[in-house]
């Protein structure tokens, strides 16, 4: 494939299929790792920046977001294409990996709150809000932008190409909804019957309960933080939480038993998809997405003196959920056109 911009690049990504219960079930995983910046906000940034209010000849405008990372980053990506001002307001809570993407593309970032690796999303906004007004910089505000949603009309499409109207479960961590709730709304025209499940770390307020600190990064509300407008609990059928011991296991299980490195956000999905999975009826195709790419967490997640030190413990996830992996083949497929029908 020839391409005129890396932008021409963003989608479009594999499906992996991971069998369960002897092939009774099938959990299917969307690679959004292999977008550009390796992540799916790369999607969403794109649909953001096109629907800027601006003229093609108005001067270098300027812009900034409040993001952990992969938002971040796909702007600043983006910028470095369209020749735009970025500045991305991150805090302690970020991966260096994420913070040296942004500068990688010639973006600013400015580290806000704590050192002590909790998230500062309400002082990033409060920041983002006053850049804003007093710079006349563009404010994305992904928590409360349409465009963010809409940016996952695709990415449901390329879904319903390859699983046509089967899939019965779209599973998926939620941060500012648009991914979730921007995907499941276009399946849900489709296939009105599909159930859609959230999962938030614990301590994430966005389905309510006791707020707390968590270090799966780029999902959840903290407690204190505004729930975006984004969310749409209309197509949410359930809210989940899983925590960080769970979420981080799933990590070190798909790394060491399918060669697949995924961040945290994506192992609390997967982790309630295998719950899913173990209650859903035979032939249930159960879709999630790989977030972002384990890569930009190799000092975190995958380290183990880090683990130590936040007291995460790593569980054995193939004895947790060995009803699922019993007789399931050892090497998934990956899928690149599957027949629609499912024979």
């Amino acid at each position: 494939m020839i391409v005129d911009s890396v932008l021409e690049t963003i989608g479009r990504t594999p499906l992996l299929r991971l069998p369960l219960r002897g092939g009774e079930v099938n959990l299917y995983v969307k690679l959004e790792m292999f977008n550009p910046t390796g992540s799916m906000k790369d999607r969403m940034a794109l649909s953001m920046v096109d629907n800027l209010p601006i003229t093609q000849n108005e001067p270098a405008i300027s812009m900034v977001e409040s993001s952990s990372g992969n938002t971040a980053s796909a702007l600043a990506m983006i910028s470095a294409v369209r020749r735009l001002e970025f500045t991305a307001l991150m805090d302690s809570h970020a991966s260096l990996d994420k913070i040296l993407t942004v500068r990688a593309f010639g973006s600013n970032v400015q580290i806000l709150g704590n050192d002590d690796g909790a998230l500062a999303t309400d002082q990033r906004d409060e920041e983002a809000r006053r850049i804003a007004i007093e710079e006349d910089a563009y404010w994305t505000e992904q928590h409360n932008n349409p465009a963010n949603a809409a940016g996952y009309i695709g990415l449901a499409a390329e879904l319903l190409d390859d699983l046509g109207p089967t899939i019965t479960h779209f599973v998926s961590a939620i941060g500012t909804g648009g991914s979730l709730c921007g995907t499941a709304r276009q399946l849900r025209l489709h296939i009105p019957e599909v159930k859609v499940i959230g999962v938030e770390p614990v301590g994430s307020i966005i389905f309510g309960g006791q707020g707390g600190y968590y270090r799966q990064s780029g999902t959840g509300t903290p407690e204190g933080a505004n729930v975006g407008i984004v969310i749409d609990y209309d197509v949410i059928d359930w809210g989940r939480k899983v925590a960080d011991d769970e979420a981080f296991s799933i990590c070190h299980y798909l790394a060491r038993r399918h060669g697949l490195l995924v961040g945290g956000s994506t192992g609390g999905a997967i982790y309630e998809a295998l719950g899913v999975a173990r209650e859903a009826p035979v032939g249930s195709r159960i879709v999630t997405l790989a977030c972002d790419s384990g890569t930009k967490y190799l000092d975190t997640i995958f380290n183990r003196d880090w683990l130590s030190t936040q007291d995460i413990h790593i569980i054995d996830v193939e004895a947790q959920f060995a009803d699922l992996f019993a007789k399931a083949p050892a090497v998934p497929q990956l899928l690149m056109a599957p027949d629609p029908l499912g024979r």
